[in-house]
């Protein structure tokens, strides 16, 4: 089985997004992907959607980890998943704070039978094995909540899908959240809505949580290719039942069979992929 891989930066906001970060945008996703890519050739697709996500996470070009949105208190709390779609098992922490990789976090609790914990629990969690206090706020994220922050630059999430070439799938999806929510709002990032995954495909979402979770969208496309669906009809079905309620969502996805696909209701989502050959948002 070849290797595949893809990754998403949340969407483009073209009234907050200029033309240079646009690019900048391109060339991280560009380096993640590729970096990612290489490491799958030697790890499990779980072992690499923890590393891209993390790298993501890094960047604080992105809406997770580094540079996540301040809600309405002031405060920064941070969403994150994992699955392994070989062994069913998700994990997540919701609503964490402090921490510089929330991801870390969710592989952590792979390990546990009480595998999502939230808050202040999830945060003592973290302390308890070893993550240290880190401050994720940027000058920039400061600056805009200061503004209150304009609508259209609240929706934005990371994540990767990896196919290995043990035809093992997995998937894991973080966010900084919209920004200046009320506190103790949960995301679709760290539910099944949002990151999903079994052996027969695996979907990361981003966009407005409400709209993925009111869809149930990640595990309604996987279930659809698990039915006989192909990826992209299944994909497609799911987003156009979307569209009553003008949903806002995109998503990212590896099939078993190794079909890598992507769509979105609002264009456009900012991803990146390796399945043969790099390509990226233009």
């Amino acid at each position: 089985m070849q290797p595949k891989i893809i990754i998403h930066g949340g969407f483009f906001s073209e009234s907050a997004d200029t033309e240079e970060i646009r690019i900048a945008k391109r060339n991280a996703l560009t380096n993640i992907v590729t970096e990612a890519h290489e490491y799958l050739q030697e790890n499990s697709a779980l072992k690499t959607v923890i590393y891209a996500v993390s790298l993501l996470e890094d960047c604080e070009l992105f809406n997770a980890g580094l540079g996540s949105q301040i809600q309405s208190d002031g405060k920064i709390r941070m969403s994150a998943a994992i699955m392994d779609g070989f062994s069913k098992k998700f994990s997540g922490v919701v609503n964490i704070e402090e921490i510089k990789n929330p991801v870390f976090v969710a592989e952590k609790l792979m390990n546990y039978e009480d595998s999502v914990l939230s808050g202040a629990e999830a945060q003592s969690f973290a302390r308890q094995h070893g993550f240290q206090y880190f401050n994720p706020e940027t000058e920039s994220r400061r600056r805009s909540y200061i503004d209150k922050l304009a609508e259209s630059s609240r929706i934005g999430t990371v994540g990767c899908v990896a196919l290995d070439s043990e035809g093992k799938l997995a998937v894991a999806t973080s966010t900084g959240g919209k920004g200046f929510e009320v506190p103790g709002r949960v995301s679709d990032s760290a539910t099944v809505a949002g990151n999903f995954g079994n052996d027969f495909a695996a979907i990361s979402c981003t966009g407005v949580g409400e709209d993925i979770v009111s869809a149930a969208l990640a595990a309604k496309i996987v279930t659809r290719v698990t039915d006989g669906l192909s990826l992209k009809d299944a994909c497609d079905r799911s987003m156009n039942e979307l569209k009553p309620y003008n949903g806002f969502a995109g998503v990212i996805g590896i099939s078993a069979d190794g079909d890598v696909y992507h769509t979105d209701s609002h264009p456009f989502m900012v991803w990146a992929s390796y399945a043969g050959t790099l390509e990226v948002f233009s």
